[in-house]
Order: structure tokens, then C-alpha cells, then sequence
């Protein structure tokens, strides 16, 4: 018999016990979440801002196929939700996912919706270029990023100490030194060092966190990766073929050599999702440029600082 019952016993008055530790309520806060997320518009505009770019209001409304009066509202709950985040240039406002883990959610989602799931039909071309080699947020996915990072592992230059966790060895920290990447810089960044991000179309991981940023933007600047015009899909270049065999020891997907150019951020990423859901999803790419807009809402493309 405890305190209180002895209490209530003595007294012949029942008395409220009192709570000592509050459970933490998580189940309304997931609910919060999931209901803005799980809108069918609001998801196709976060696809559409998977790759890291930011795009105006009128370009998301034509990614979710809704009016821009209904991408405006959505637009506003996600920005009061800290999903997304607004950005203002001169008299342009354009909007990017607000931070690494949004990303990170959603293409955890990805990830749990396309598992165990087969395919029912072949893959269109737009699709099988995203599979090959795409951009996720800021950092390399698809066939190409999996077979580099099983290359670094493979050389002892990273090593996985966790699910998502890995540490650059000392010959790793000489190798990308000799490749062009600081990581003395990289290591006074806020951001997750060196991590692993499970690939939602290859299901292995990839190399993600600043490391992964930096590798993929080292790729840019060498000249062997080029971005798909409106697309999320990456090229790799000639002199990027020869890099990737001579450098990692791998070759390249036969699909990053036959860019296509023209496409809408979401072309392609509504073939991927319908070869396991059969519901329209969208994926990832990132580089920070602003593509052109359109003449309500839009400029010529320039870079957001």
C-alpha cells in the first residue's frame, strides 16, 4: 500500500495522485507534421525543392498543379510550420526547403514508402537519369554517389562507425586534401561532419554532410558534373569520366552521358514514384542556383547568397 491509498484510507476522501514525471507527448507534434506534409500539393512542392534549389511560388504551383492562389496558402503553412523558408531577392521572392534535416525527413519518407515495394513497369528515361545521378539537397545520390562512397570505403579513406555515422581516416584526410577539399573549413561548419544518407532508389548509402557537400561541389568545379537544366539530374562530362575512373576507381552510370536539357524540376520524379506507389512523388538535386522564373515572379538566374 502506498502513500496516497493510506491517505484515502485515513480520511475517507479520495485524492488525486500526483503525476511526478510527464510522459513527453510526441503523437500530436508527429500528427503536426504529417498533416502538412501529407497533403498531396504541399508534398509535390517539397519534392520539388528536394534538389535545394529555390523556386518561386508560380513554379511550385505548376510542379503541385494547383492555381497560385492554392500554392500561396500552402506556401504560408509551410513556412509557419519552419518547413520552408522564404527568400527575397530585390522585388523576386522565391522559396528553399529551411534546413538540411527537412530534407533529411523527406527523404527518409521516401526511403520507408519505396521500401519492399517492386516495380510494376519499366522506367521511363527521366526517371533512370535520377537513378543514375541526381542531387540530393547538396550532395551527390543515385547509383553514381553509392558507387563512390563504397569506393571510399573500400580504400580505408572513410570508415561507417554507426547507421549514418562515418569518420575520415588519416589516408582519407590525404586523399581529399590532395583532391581539392579543406577540411579544416568543413569541420568549423554547423552540420553534421561526415554522414551517411541511405538512397531512396539504390537502398545503400551514400555519403552526405559536409564532406558529401564538398565532394560534390568539388565535382562541379573539376568539371565533371554538370546539372541538368530544370531538372535534378546531374551529367557527367567527359573529362568527369576519366576523373571518376582515374580518381575513385569507378565508372560512371551510361545514362549521366545522354543529358537532357528543358526539363521541370519534377519530370521524371512522378515515373519514379509511380513504379512503386503509383502516387506522384518527386526527389532530390541541389546546387544553390535559382533557375529562371517567370515574369509575374521570376529573374534571370542568378545565385542566392
Amino acid at each position: 500500500m502506498n502513500t496516497s491509498t493510506l491517505i484515502e484510507a485515513s480520511t475517507g476522501r479520495r485524492r488525486r495522485t500526483r503525476c511526478y514525471i510527464e510522459p513527453m507527448v510526441t503523437g500530436p507534434l508527429i500528427a503536426e507534421i504529417a498533416g502538412l506534409v501529407g497533403e498531396p500539393a504541399r508534398a509535390s512542392m517539397l519534392s520539388a525543392l528536394l534538389d535545394g534549389r529555390a523556386l518561386t511560388a508560380t513554379e511550385l504551383a505548376c510542379a503541385a498543379r494547383v492555381t497560385p492562389q492554392t500554392a500561396s496558402t500552402h506556401l504560408a503553412k509551410l513556412a509557419e510550420a519552419g518547413l520552408v523558408a522564404p527568400i527575397r531577392d530585390g522585388r523576386y521572392r522565391y522559396f528553399r526547403l529551411a534546413s538540411p534535416r527537412v530534407a533529411q525527413m523527406l527523404d527518409g519518407i521516401m526511403a520507408v514508402a519505396l521500401e519492399n515495394r517492386p516495380r510494376y513497369r519499366p522506367l521511363s528515361r527521366q526517371a533512370r537519369e535520377l537513378n543514375a545521378a541526381r542531387i540530393c539537397y547538396d550532395h551527390l545520390a543515385g547509383r553514381l554517389s553509392v558507387d563512390l562512397t563504397d569506393s571510399l570505403i573500400t580504400h580505408e579513406y572513410i570508415v561507417v562507425v554507426g547507421d549514418e555515422a562515418a569518420e575520415i581516416t588519416p589516408a582519407g584526410t590525404r586523399f581529399l586534401t590532395e583532391l581539392g577539399i579543406d577540411l579544416s573549413a568543413l569541420s568549423a561548419q554547423r552540420r553534421h561532419f561526415c554522414r551517411l544518407c541511405l538512397d531512396w532508389t539504390e537502398r545503400r548509402p551514400h555519403i552526405a554532410g559536409a564532406v558529401g557537400a564538398a565532394l560534390t561541389k568539388r565535382c562541379f568545379d573539376l568539371g565533371w558534373t554538370e546539372r541538368m537544366k530544370d531538372s535534378g539530374a546531374v551529367i557527367v562530362t567527359a573529362s568527369g569520366k576519366r576523373g571518376f575512373l582515374e580518381t575513385f576507381g569507378i565508372g560512371v552510370p551510361e545514362e549521366t552521358r545522354n543529358g537532357r536539357r528543358g526539363q521541370h524540376p519534377s519530370a521524371g520524379l512522378r515515373d519514379l514514384s509511380r513504379t512503386t506507389s503509383g502516387k506522384s512523388k518527386t526527389t532530390n538535386a541541389s546546387e544553390n542556383r535559382i533557375p529562371s522564373a517567370d515574369k509575374t515572379e521570376g529573374s534571370p538566374e542568378r545565385s542566392i547568397p
